[in-house]
């Protein structure tokens, strides 16, 4: 069964590729998936992919790649219905572009679309450690309204393997963006 949500995955050129994989398998094996997925890679994130996971992205069943040079997607404009934005791994490049209002590319476009809609942006860094301009545009950045979620895992579920540290963050953005699907809650039931 599907939902009515359309969110955007966005993919740049941070090291963390396997972030962008778990995350996109998670919304894709959800018990309700969004009903539309829209991806969108930078040059260099579908380079660092590749390098990372030692294979090409392809898409699944819900999910549609967009070329970052295309701006004549819906998403592009506020007229869309597409409600939530994760960029993960978000390079400092694009959040410094996203915060001086450079939309410059699709992805940055994107941004700027969901923070002018006041819709939900959720930004997930994957730096350290972080100089005072990274600081200023995330700061910046969450004072528009968007959400940065670090790809700082978590150790209170205890996990066992890469995977199951990556899933800490996966699931955390996954809460963020609004799907409960059954995650782990600290001193949860």
């Amino acid at each position: 069964m599907k939902n009515s949500r359309k969110i955007i995955v966005a993919v740049t050129g941070a090291s963390g590729a396997i972030y962008a994989q778990k995350l996109m398998e998670r919304l894709e094996s959800m018990k309700e998936p969004p009903e539309e997925i829209a991806v969108v890679f930078s040059d260099n994130a579908r380079a660092i992919w590749e390098f990372e996971m030692g294979v090409k992205f392809t898409t699944k069943e819900h999910a549609k790649e967009f070329n970052n040079k295309d701006f004549f997607v819906p998403f592009a404009s506020g007229s869309s219905d597409f409600d939530t934005m994760i960029i993960c791994p978000a390079s400092m490049g694009i959040i410094g572009r996203i915060a001086s209002g450079t939309s410059d590319d699709l992805i940055a476009r994107a941004a700027d679309v969901m923070l002018k809609e006041r819709r939900k942006l959720i930004l997930v860094p994957r730096e350290t450690p972080y100089n005072l301009i990274h600081i200023r545009n995330m700061e910046t950045l969450t004072l528009a309204g968007a959400i940065i979620c670090p790809a700082s895992p978590s150790f209170y579920s205890k996990p066992t393997s890469i995977d199951e540290l990556v899933m800490t963050v996966v699931e955390r953005v996954i809460s963020l963006a609004g799907f409960d699907d059954g995650r782990f809650r600290w001193m949860g039931k």
